[in-house]
């Protein structure tokens, strides 16, 4: 008998599409393997997303409604669902491969030694051992994959999936879990608050961006990218690198897991150029590309390419156009 939590993230008071997608998944093998599945919702209005999931078919719905998951934080987020996810006793988690799965899924497979698996459409479940379906060779086909490990992280791809009708007469209980960051965290997040508040532009709909990554070694150098950003009516954006890092907030990461842009111009300053990096920024019109080293893959994506200590080109290049702009 399988036990079953699905993740039902919330847009505003309502489950999302993707929440959806994930509990009809889960019903669908509760189902199949004679097991029952949970909900977690998370942030206010968790008590009314709760209520959703059981409409959907969640047997047991549990709600963290700390004010501090008003809005997503990927370490507050994945602490409170790992908290649920062990007093549960569930041994597999399914949640939608959405940005904010895609966001997840990994570390709380790496936080509960358990497998992870991703983009899956449907399973098999046979004697005990579950199959998971996912595309290969670019959807042209599809393989099964089962995991050697108790425990199992399951990311479903969004749209994939029949979302069940909401009966509003199930019956299911709500369970309030007590969940509370350490001052640390709280402190944390309140500097990357503000540090968020300092730039009113979205990534996504910016002309001029100047990304910093790995390169410029601490959150430091940011200022100074700011600085050049305000000159230029642009914004500041950072590679995935320098946000796990935490030097700067993770809304401000660029990449395929982060914000995908298209500015007239992008300066990526101390990026190497990762794959998933770049294509975040496939639709650049001018990439400017400042880094140590020659090899750096992000000059083959960039139109002016400069290899040379950030420092000293953007603090000139800042002075130069003061003179010129401002």
């Amino acid at each position: 008998m399988s036990r079953i939590l699905v993740f039902a993230n919330q847009e505003g008071d309502v489950l999302s599409s993707g929440a959806k997608e994930a509990i009809a998944f889960g019903s669908r093998l509760a189902s199949s393997t004679g097991g029952e599945v949970r909900s977690i919702t998370l942030g206010p209005f968790a008590e009314a997303g709760a209520k959703e999931a059981i409409a959907s078919g969640a047997s047991i719905a549990y709600t963290i409604t700390n004010p501090l998951l008003a809005e997503y934080d990927v370490e507050l987020f994945g602490n409170s669902i790992h908290t649920v996810f062990e007093q549960s006793g569930a041994d597999i988690l399914i949640l939608s491969f959405d940005k904010i799965g895609k966001d997840l899924v990994g570390r709380l497979a790496a936080r509960n030694g358990a497998s992870a698996i991703t983009e899956v459409v449907d399973y098999t479940a046979n004697s005990d051992k579950i199959g998971w379906i996912r595309p290969i060779y670019g959807d042209k086909a599809f393989g099964e994959y089962t995991t050697t490990r108790k425990k199992v992280v399951v990311g479903i791809r969004k749209k994939s999936q029949d979302v069940n009708v909401p009966d509003e007469t199930n019956k299911g209980e709500i369970i309030e879990v007590d969940y509370a960051p350490s001052e640390e965290m709280i402190v944390s997040k309140l500097v990357v608050k503000i540090q968020a508040a300092l730039s009113d532009i979205r990534l996504e709909d910016a002309r001029i961006i100047i990304a910093g990554g790995r390169g410029l070694g601490g959150s430091e150098g940011f200022t100074d990218l700011q600085v050049l950003a305000n000159v230029l009516g642009g914004t500041v954006g950072a590679s995935r690198a320098a946000c796990d890092a935490g030097w700067v907030p993770s809304n401000l990461q660029v990449g395929q897991t982060g914000a995908v842009v298209a500015p007239d111009l992008y300066i990526a300053v101390g990026i190497s150029g990762a794959s998933q990096h770049l294509a975040g920024i496939t639709n650049a019109k001018s990439v400017v590309a400042i880094n140590t080293d020659p090899e750096a893959p992000i000059f083959k994506r960039a139109n002016i390419g400069v290899i040379a200590d950030y420092k000293t080109v953007i603090q000139a290049l800042t002075e130069k156009l003061k003179k010129v702009l401002v």
